[in-house]
């Protein structure tokens, strides 16, 4: 049998470029799906809350209907959900790597599943590594995942698995030797946002009567899906109760990858490739939408390349946060009026008479050294130059931590109530997820108590919401002590399914965060209320897609199930 052995130009240029992210964002990545990060999900358990779920989904944009070859994990790759629970130390402390193998249980059919057998059959093995990756032990063998969902006739029949996919879901539950819950396999795919607007140049909402649609609507991901108990995610010395809601010691960084080999060799009989050499990481993903909208289409290959502690470390792609594009077309003096649809969303160019967060002007950087800002977030002698490094960097006292280090609860980063128009004055605590010893990853504090999903205050706008409250209601707004306001375990504290990301990161650009501590939009007057038309306006914002196209399940893992491939439009 003659062989031709090629280095694979995908995994050559991978160990330098091809680390990517959510639904097709970067240029490499999209050429190899089965190891195609979509998303990532942290946030405490709403029915077990000793325990977190952490959701990480692979291959965009699958089709249902999408035989006679459906998608389905890779093998030769393997998927890793990495976790950093302590500042003082350099990389993950805990990973957790899943590789999954294929059977044909009937090669002599064209079809997936025929008479109980299954084509495409996918087992998995669950390793966990507690050294930050060095070592490795296997705590769940021949893991079940269950097949497609292709139609009624494959799964529900007689013909075909005589079950129902409910039942195939449940029997996808495994518990591992470690204590976790663990499921892998197809669900509805669960993030929302309307695509086709938003990479026409902004069109989001759609302008001109335009029907608004969820571009990953009716779709499918591969997930993996983790329930683990707090004490296994907790830091060595933590205690084992919070001291309180925003415990420091609480704070966990989490944030996914796909590997593969470096070598395959491909062969002429049509047999499998062989996989051999090396690992590297082809694909990683930690907050949503950062390589997708933040990052330049002529970076995004190697943003990619980096792990989050290198990206921290790394200055070639800060002044995107710093100076986000996004922000040109929400500020009337540059590009404001050639976006319509963001005509809703204005930046601070004056905010309380003095400070512009305008496109590469200087923030709050003219308070450098002033006395004022001693003993607060932006204090040399507290974080070094790290939340004010310089002119010029309008956005990082705001985006830049949202997305590389989390938000620490001091002053700037406490709630305007209490501080009496002094927005470096102490306020209402809301938020503590600050861990910055990495760059992109989902920051979640795991003290802060769940929102029930059934009562009325629960939002999609997660900390946004929850920041309304803390400002406006008189159960909250009354004192600057540390409440549980409803929401607060919402995006940017980790990331539930529910949470409308992009319409949070959006209003984050638009400066909502800013206001949020007392640098008040332009329209406000003194001696006035800070919701102002500006304020309202950026509240009232909508892409036009405010949840998923399916409900979630009330039990782990959560997800809804898969779209049938004989029920999509």
């Amino acid at each position: 049998m003659r062989r031709y052995s090629i280095l694979s130009l995908l995994f050559v240029l991978a160990s330098w470029f091809a680390q990517a992210s959510s639904h097709r964002e970067a240029p490499l990545i999209a050429n190899d799906p089965l190891a195609d990060n979509t998303d990532v999900y942290a946030f405490r358990s709403p029915d077990k809350q000793n325990t977190i779920t952490i959701i990480a989904n692979y291959i965009p944009a699958e089709l249902p209907q999408g035989g006679p070859n459906y998608n389905t994990f890779g093998e030769n790759i393997r998927y890793e959900i990495h976790i950093d629970n302590d500042a003082s130390k350099p990389g993950d402390e805990i990973v957790y790597r899943f590789t999954f193998k294929r059977v044909n249980e009937d090669p002599t059919t064209f079809f997936n599943i025929r008479l109980g057998k299954q084509n495409l059959k996918t087992t998995y093995t669950m390793e966990r590594s507690i050294d930050g990756g060095k070592t490795f032990q296997v705590v769940l063998s021949d893991g079940y995942v269950p097949p497609n969902n292709i139609g009624p006739r494959s799964i529900g029949s007689g013909v075909g698995l005589n079950s129902s996919y409910a039942d195939l879901m449940r029997k996808g539950i495994m518990n591992s030797s470690s204590g976790e819950a663990v499921f892998c396999g197809p669900v509805d795919d669960p993030f929302f946002v309307d695509l086709g607007g938003i990479f026409d140049l902004g069109n989001s909402p759609r302008q001109g009567g335009q029907k608004i649609r969820d571009g990953v609507g009716m779709t499918n991901v591969h997930s993996i899906a983790i329930q683990i108990p707090i004490a296994i995610l907790l830091k060595a010395g933590a205690p084992a109760q919070p001291r309180n809601i925003l415990d420091a010691d609480y704070v966990i960084g989490v944030w996914a990858s796909a590997s593969r080999r470096t070598l395959r060799t491909l062969k002429v009989d049509g047999s499998a490739p062989a996989e051999d050499g090396e690992w590297i990481q082809v694909s990683r993903l930690g907050m949503p939408l950062t390589n997708e909208a933040v990052i330049p289409i002529g970076m995004k290959d190697y943003w990619n390349a980096l792990t989050p502690y290198e990206e921290l470390a790394d200055v070639t792609l800060d002044n995107n946060f710093y100076n986000p594009e996004l922000a040109l077309y929400m500020d009337d003096s540059r590009f404001g009026g050639a976006v319509p649809a963001f005509k809703k969303l204005r930046i601070q160019r004056k905010s309380l008479g003095s400070f512009d967060f305008g496109f590469g002007r200087d923030g709050l950087f003219g308070l450098k050294g002033n006395a004022a800002l001693a003993g607060t977030a932006l204090d040399d002698a507290v974080f070094g130059t790290l939340l004010l490094p310089g002119p010029g960097k309008a956005r990082s006292v705001d985006l830049w931590p949202i997305f590389h280090t989390g938000v620490p609860n001091l002053a700037p980063y406490q709630l305007a109530t209490g501080k009496n128009g002094n927005p470096l004055a102490v306020g209402k605590p809301f938020i503590h997820n600050f861990l910055p010893n990495g760059g992109d990853m989902l920051r979640l504090n795991m003290a802060v108590p769940v929102t029930s999903r059934s009562l009325a205050s629960f939002s999609s706008l997660g900390l946004v919401q929850a920041a309304v409250l803390g400002l406006t209601d008189p159960e909250y707004n009354s004192n600057t002590e540390l409440q549980v306001i409803p929401n607060m375990d919402g995006f940017p504290n980790g990331r539930r399914l529910e949470d409308d990301v992009t319409r949070i990161e959006l209003q984050a650009v638009s400066g909502v965060v800013l206001a949020a501590v007392g640098l008040w939009y332009d329209d406000f007057k003194a001696g006035g209320s800070p919701v102002t038309p500006h304020l309202l306006n950026v509240l009232t914002y909508t892409t036009g897609v405010e949840k998923n196209d399916k409900e979630f399940q009330s039990v782990f893992p959560y997800l809804a199930a898969p779209w049938s491939g004989t029920e999509v439009n």
